[in-house]
């Protein structure tokens, strides 16, 4: 076995006997060295946003003082969420190995399917407003912000 996908195993294993959250975990890699390590803590911080993934970004984040993770790669037990791989395009991440599927993740009652469907229906310009409902107000004057935002000189764009 890949010794960074046994890594992210036994951190799910790991949230087995804990009960902290789902059996899943995760850890990143950078050049070789692990700089960050994550498993599921939904439950103990009573924070939907904590996934294995998630908390391994953010444990990388802290530890090289930095929001970019490129050049490094992600290891997860279990194919990442919508919500994670946003998360993981966002650091910057270009390569993820994942263990367990998503059909996998289905078949243990943690299901995605319907978030992917309504990412889908957004994309076909349809909104689904039995899972969200989105609507755009006072614009003309959210806008204002983002305009002094881009004449900025001093802007960090990430």
């Amino acid at each position: 076995m890949d010794k960074y996908m046994k890594i992210a195993k036994d951190l799910s294993e790991d949230n087995l006997k804990t009960n902290v959250g789902g059996p899943f975990g995760a850890c990143i890699v950078k050049n070789g060295t692990i700089i960050g390590k994550g498993s599921n803590h939904v439950l103990s911080n009573n924070d939907p946003t904590a996934h294995a993934e998630i908390i391994a970004i953010r444990n990388a984040c802290q530890n090289i003082n930095s929001y970019d993770l490129s050049d490094c790669e992600l290891y997860t037990s279990c194919y990442p969420c919508p919500m994670c791989l946003s998360a993981i395009i966002w650091a910057n991440i270009k390569k993820v190995y994942y263990g367990n599927t998503k059909e996998d993740a289905s078949n243990i009652g943690f299901r995605d399917d319907y978030i992917y469907d309504y990412i889908k229906k957004l994309t076909d310009n349809i909104e689904d407003n039995k899972i969200l409902s989105l609507k755009c107000i006072d614009r003309e004057e959210t806008i204002k912000t983002f305009n002094k935002f881009l004449e900025k000189n001093d802007k960090t764009i990430y």
